[in-house]
This record gives C-alpha cells, sequence and structure tokens, in this order.
C-alpha cells in the first residue's frame, strides 16, 4: 500500500524527471547543443571511478598533501587506513558484590 505523501508526490516527480531527461532523449538539431552533449558524455566517461579528470601532477601534489595533513589531525599516520570505520571495544566495568552488600 503506498504512503498518501508517496503518491501525491509521485506524479511531481516523473514531471521534474522528464522535464529534464527530455532535452537528452531528443535528437539534437542544433549543432552547439549537439557539441556540448557530446563533450559532457566525453567528460563523464573519463571521470569513472570517482577519479578527477585530468588532474595536473601539481594538483595531485597539493591533495595528496592535504590528505595526509588531515590523516595526521584525525589520529592517522602511515599505514592507518581511515577509510575503514574505526573499531570500539568496550570493557565491562569491575563490580565489588561484597562492598555493596556490608553497606545495607
Amino acid at each position: 500500500m503506498l504512503s498518501p505523501r508517496l503518491v501525491i508526490q509521485y506524479p511531481k516527480v516523473i514531471k521534474r524527471n522528464i522535464g529534464i531527461m527530455a532535452p537528452v532523449m531528443q535528437k539534437v538539431s542544433d549543432p552547439i547543443q549537439q557539441l556540448f552533449l557530446d563533450k559532457i558524455r566525453e567528460y563523464k566517461s573519463k571521470s569513472s571511478g570517482g577519479k578527477m579528470v585530468d588532474p595536473t601532477p601539481e594538483l595531485q601534489k597539493e591533495i595528496k598533501s592535504e590528505l595526509e595533513r588531515l590523516a595526521t589531525q584525525y589520529g592517522g599516520g602511515p599505514g592507518v587506513d581511515m577509510t575503514k570505520f574505526p573499531a570500539f571495544k568496550f570493557d565491562d566495568p569491575q563490580v565489588d558484590i561484597e562492598a555493596g552488600s556490608k553497606a545495607k
């Protein structure tokens, strides 16, 4: 069963998606628009994997130094994987049962 909120929002989402995708799905008659779409597709194909497109060596060096600075600032260092979720270990506190019974 669909919630009333979803039923109300569904037509808006469909209209928005059709409005965004309609120019891409149509045959382009304008050569400038076609060039624009070709460049966007080329850029998207280069940027696969979440990497930067055509980074310069200076930019790569700057990014590496910033990541190293942040890693050392937040507890990282050589050999520490900062992308891994930290493992927490909680020890149970020692409870003295005899001291509690003598207090009564």
